[in-house]
């Protein structure tokens, strides 16, 4: 497993590889072939950002067994798609700022898809050839303007509304990967990927027929059940599988 991160360089964000505590840079394309270059320094003196640069967030409503079950609802026939901006995406110990006129703030731990080629009209068996890797997202949510509004994008497209990190795992298998979120060190949801309704290459297939995606978008493949609301000062934490912990902290603007 490789694992691809992004952090503040001096001449700007760059992307490297995290190996053991050291970032190296990258040799080659990202979304192409690379390899490790030159030991940029120990990652704890870096600051690392989201691992990728997406044009659009995809994110995918009601994808879990337990999540359907929790709402009381039949599994979707179809993905249920909405679309967070690329400006809600913050990286790993980013702050998370509660907007005004927000009663409730909810997170929503999920495995992350990083897209590594173009990808139109995909066939599902191909799917995953398109994938550079996988990430854990935090899909925070306004939760009382998604109830009052009645459709999700205003809820959910706020600045810093989508933690993305600590890296991107390049070259695992995502179909049966632990997801657990914890609220303050207590564990909130624990699921597993299996428990997926729509997995990750009918996700990227479904999805490329809709609208292009393009290298670094992210795909949101869903929250387990039992998501929970924050309060000002409270930290979260996502791990997915070997992935993680994506850990970020929910202040007052």
């Amino acid at each position: 497993m490789l694992k691809v991160v992004r952090y503040r360089g001096e001449a700007g964000p760059a992307f490297g590889v995290l190996e053991g505590d050291s970032v190296y840079t990258i040799v080659g394309d990202v979304f192409g072939k690379f390899r490790p270059g030159e030991r940029v320094g120990a990652v704890k003196e870096l600051v690392l950002l989201a691992p990728c640069e997406p044009t659009k967030i995809v994110g995918v409503g009601l994808n879990y067994r337990d999540h359907a079950r929790e709402a009381g609802v039949p599994a979707p026939e179809e993905p249920v798609l909405f679309v967070k901006p690329s400006t809600a995406a913050i990286g790993p110990d980013a702050d998370i700022v509660w907007p005004a006129r927000v009663e409730r703030v909810d997170f929503e731990a999920e495995m992350a898809v990083v897209i590594g080629r173009r990808a139109h009209d995909v066939a599902v068996a191909d799917a995953l050839a398109y994938v550079l890797g996988y990430t854990c997202g935090n899909d925070v949510t306004a939760r009382d303007l998604q109830r009052r509004d009645g459709q999700w994008m205003r809820a959910k497209s706020y600045d810093t509304f989508c933690p993305l990190g600590p890296y991107v795992a390049v070259g695992i298998d995502p179909s049966n990967l632990p997801i657990t979120s914890r609220l303050n060190g207590d564990v909130r949801q624990h699921s597993a990927t299996s428990n997926l309704i729509f997995g990750v290459p009918e996700l990227v297939s479904f999805i490329s027929h809709v609208m292009t995606l393009l290298p670094g978008d992210v795909i949101l493949t869903g929250t387990p059940g039992r998501y929970g609301t924050m309060r000002a000062g409270d930290v979260v934490e996502i791990e997915v599988g070997p992935i993680g912990p994506l850990r970020n902290r929910l202040v007052r603007r």
